[in-house]
């Protein structure tokens, strides 16, 4: 019998490393790991709309570094740089209202521009999303976001599936693909995200699997 896999995980030591890095003493595993998944869903609800493709969290003794990687930095930064350090204002006071970090602990923001934006899953879920609440048609939304991301030279392959009540109708899954997906191959580049549409009827599922070549030890090495 087959087994499902998630993508990123199948990967992890081989091709991706961890989201968050740190190493906890006993007994503070818990509070890290609370105060990890309190900031990522801070995060993901604040900034909604501003096609974030990944959050890293690494910790030390005296400092917590949150990594945000955005294909639009620049509405995060802000104009003179006050939106970054409002932000990181808030999430320093989130963890320390929940008592998740100590007032030593230097809480650091870094703000990374993802330069390719259509090669990259989670900001494609996101655009399709964008697309399917603004209430245009399910099918050419997710047709012209598969014709945007082949266009891309570093894309071999693309697979975008959605399950949900759609269009009002009933609930039904559609998947659509270019190109190929090998799921099974370690040295496979496939990047993988998840996300859910709102609507009044309930949410629509998007997933996104996007294939940009095979990365093989020795390359990484002459890297």
């Amino acid at each position: 019998m087959t087994h499902t896999v998630h993508p990123y995980s199948h990967r992890l030591g081989i091709l991706r490393d961890w989201k968050s890095r740190w190493f906890s003493p006993k007994g503070k595993y818990q509070l890290n790991l609370k105060g990890d998944v309190l900031i990522r869903e801070f995060l993901e609800k604040k900034l909604k709309g501003f096609f974030v493709a990944d959050l890293e969290i690494e910790r030390s003794v005296k400092a917590l570094r949150v990594i945000v990687s955005s294909s639009r930095p620049g509405m995060i930064i802000g104009r003179q740089g006050d939106g970054a350090d409002k932000l990181r204002q808030e999430i320093k006071k989130l963890l320390l209202k929940h008592k998740l970090l100590d007032e030593k602990v230097d809480l650091k923001l870094d703000i990374k521009e993802v330069k390719n934006a259509e090669a990259n899953a989670a900001i494609v879920a996101q655009m399709v999303i964008e697309g399917f609440e603004k209430r245009m048609a399910p099918r050419r939304v997710v047709k012209q976001t598969l014709e945007k991301v082949m266009a891309n030279r570093d894309v071999l392959g693309v697979k975008i599936s959605y399950s949900g009540m759609v269009g009002g109708g009933m609930a039904r899954t559609e998947v659509y693909k270019r190109g190929r997906i090998p799921l099974q191959t370690f040295r496979a580049d496939v990047d993988y995200a998840l996300g859910r549409a709102r609507f009044p009827l309930g949410a629509v599922g998007v997933k996104v699997w996007i294939y940009k070549g095979d990365i093989f030890a020795d390359a990484k090495k002459n890297n």
